[in-house]
């Protein structure tokens, strides 16, 4: 007689909890040799334990293939978690180093481009429509993860939830360490008095400023992690649901050019934000493949890359 566990009991190790774990632990390891004073580190030290503990407790008793809200719980909590993670990367961005690296960052672009691209956007090219285009573009970056995940729960599209959700994991991971490997605090801290004119807007603006004033970490600059998860999500919808995807490739676009038109990030942040989103996307397209049939359902999941735990 076959004794296999039934659904509700089906727990297991998804790829996003590996990659969240990994990052939590690699986190507390690096803190532990070389951050000092340890006394410095304390929150981040109990925050990543924690964040930790608490996946690996939801691996443990919330099932894959549970109810609609297990599934719900089990396949979108790291989306809860995301805001989390960019706050503490303010307490290890001197992990490493002691200072900024921005004259650095900016001596290469201008090297490269003649003029520093913030300051030539300042004297030359801000208008009211093009900064409000550009910050609904910037603006809609905090609306792509929960209107992608939820669109795809929805959808009960869960191997491809669970792939995408990897990707943007990984994309974030590997952007905040970057964080404090080279620390650069961004163009509007650093050219706060070379700047001539505001970027006036109506609506978006005074939006993003909003959260920017309320949420941003000084530092965490290089990547965007911003538009490295916002190619991210629309290359999954490119190749997943095509017709989203046009609707949202001027959205994306719009995005890149607004962190460094909106004085977020320097060019070169995106460039590298690019990079990674794309090499994260094609990284887990090989590791964690989506069949070709997209749509599945509790009753229909077969797919690798799970671990029992039960």
């Amino acid at each position: 007689m076959n004794h296999s566990p039934s659904r509700s009991q089906v727990f297991a190790i998804l790829p996003f909890d590996k990659v969240i774990i990994s990052y939590c632990l690699a986190m507390v390891a690096l803190i532990l040799v070389i951050g000092r004073p340890f006394a410095n580190y304390r929150d981040e030290l109990l925050f990543y334990s924690s964040v930790a503990a608490l996946v690996a407790a939801i691996a443990r008793y919330v099932p894959v293939e549970g109810t609609r809200l297990t599934d719900l719980i089990r396949l979108l909590y790291p989306g809860l978690l995301f805001t989390f993670f960019y706050r503490e990367t303010g307490g290890t961005m001197f992990l490493l180093f002691d200072s900024f690296y921005d004259w650095q960052l900016t001596g290469f672009e201008k090297s490269v481009l003649g003029v520093y691209p913030t300051i030539y956007i300042d004297r030359h090219l801000l208008s009211v429509w093009l900064n409000e285009i550009f910050s609904l573009c910037y603006f809609s970056y905090y609306l792509m993860i929960p209107v992608f995940l939820l669109g795809a729960f929805i959808k009960k599209d869960y191997q491809l939830l669970r792939s995408s959700l990897t990707a943007i994991c990984l994309t974030f991971f590997i952007s905040y360490f970057l964080f404090f490997v080279y620390p650069i605090e961004g163009p509007r801290w650093y050219f706060a008095s070379a700047y001539m004119n505001d970027i006036d807007g109506p609506v978006f603006r005074p939006l993003t400023e909003l959260i920017i004033t309320m949420g941003a970490v000084r530092g965490g600059c290089m990547p965007s992690s911003h538009f490295a998860v916002g190619l991210v999500i629309f290359l999954y919808c490119f190749r997943y649901y095509r017709k989203a995807s046009w609707l949202l490739l001027p959205l994306v676009i719009g995005l890149g050019i607004g962190t460094f038109w909106g004085r977020y990030h320097y060019v070169s942040d995106v460039i590298v934000g690019g990079v990674i989103g794309l090499a994260s996307t094609l990284f887990i397209w090989n590791y964690y493949p989506v069949s070709a049939t997209k749509r599945y359902n509790s009753e229909s999941i077969k797919e690798p890359l799970t671990e029992n735990v039960s």
